[in-house]
């Protein structure tokens, strides 16, 4: 039926989301990123093929939609964003580490709904899952000084929980 909500979506009813199913959009859309960075395919062709093979898990779907077309529609701004902190060139960052980065920073600086505290805990979680063993603490490093730039009266609320 068109009205009903995706899995993990909101409702007027439960107003809430899905925790696992917004997990598991992150974790997909980390794949799907990790594919667009190192094979160049478009976001489209992607989307498909994640949507027919890929996808077996309940996710929050417009969720996964929209972090892989934000990311690359962003990419430059979230690729400067980050620069500063980072202390080599973007070339050299892990692939995997760079997708959760870019992923997270995505969400802190167009997601004000979702606590930042949240964001980087699923990019801690994801880096641990699937990149390099110290990796979470770079990923860590950087995603914290973006969200005492970008999330600052967050902060200061104490709006973390």
């Amino acid at each position: 039926m068109p009205n009903e909500p995706k899995q993990g979506q909101a409702t007027p009813e439960n107003n809430a989301i899905n925790p696992v199913a917004r997990h598991n959009a992150r974790r997909y859309a980390l794949q799907a990123m990790y594919q667009w960075q190192l094979s160049g395919t478009s976001i489209t062709d992607i989307e498909s093929e994640f949507l027919h093979y890929h996808i077996d898990k309940k996710l929050d779907l417009d969720y996964f939609k929209e972090l892989i077309h934000g990311v690359p529609r962003y990419q430059h701004k979230i690729d400067e964003e980050m620069q500063p902190y980072l202390g080599r060139p973007l070339h050299e960052i892990d692939p995997i580490e760079l997708g959760v980065l870019r992923l997270a920073i995505y969400e802190l600086m167009k997601r004000p709904d979702v606590p930042y505290r949240v964001i980087i805990n699923e990019a801690l979680e994801l880096t641990k899952k699937f990149g390099s063993i110290e990796g979470h603490k770079f990923v860590n490093d950087i995603l914290d000084r973006i969200a005492k730039k970008n999330r600052i009266t967050e902060i200061k609320m104490g709006r973390d929980k």
